[in-house]
């Protein structure tokens, strides 16, 4: 079982003690998409592996980011920072964030292990960069670091 999957019920209940709403919100609907996770891969009872739940944490995450960004278009600044409130909460599943240096050193193993000389060997570097980044970069970053190391 995931470290997520045993933390997520324990944070559920605190956050119901504490009658803290926003994050019993963000909490449930991480739950909700673990399960729903689960059932595609199999079964309800199909265990995530970590991998697999720091996916849906950053879907998740995503998804907060798009209606930040509809929302600030909107005018509705109480329901953008609800959402970043969220974030905030759903972040903490999430490793650490590599640093520039971490992620430049990455990039060149990459480079070096695929052999890559120009920018049609994008693709193979990406895989690789993502293999070695382990979920702790995020895809548009390493995407952009990846194409001006190609160039």
């Amino acid at each position: 079982m995931s470290d997520i999957a045993t933390q997520l019920p324990e944070d559920i209940k605190t956050a119901m003690r504490a009658k803290d709403a926003t994050a019993l919100n963000a909490l449930r609907a991480l739950k909700s998409a673990l399960t729903n996770a689960a059932i595609e891969k199999g079964s309800l009872s199909t265990v995530l592996d970590n991998s697999e739940a720091m996916a849906v944490v950053r879907k998740q995450i995503k998804q907060r980011l798009d209606s930040i960004e509809q929302f600030e278009k909107a005018g509705r600044a109480e329901l953008a920072a609800t959402e970043k409130a969220e974030i905030e909460i759903l972040s903490r599943y999430l490793p650490a964030a590599l640093t520039e240096e971490q992620l430049l050193a990455i990039l060149e193993q990459a480079v070096a292990d695929t052999g890559a000389t120009g920018k049609a060997d994008m693709g193979k570097v990406m895989k690789r960069a993502q293999d070695l980044a382990e979920g702790r970069a995020d895809g548009k970053v390493l995407s952009a670091a990846v194409m001006k190391r190609l160039s």
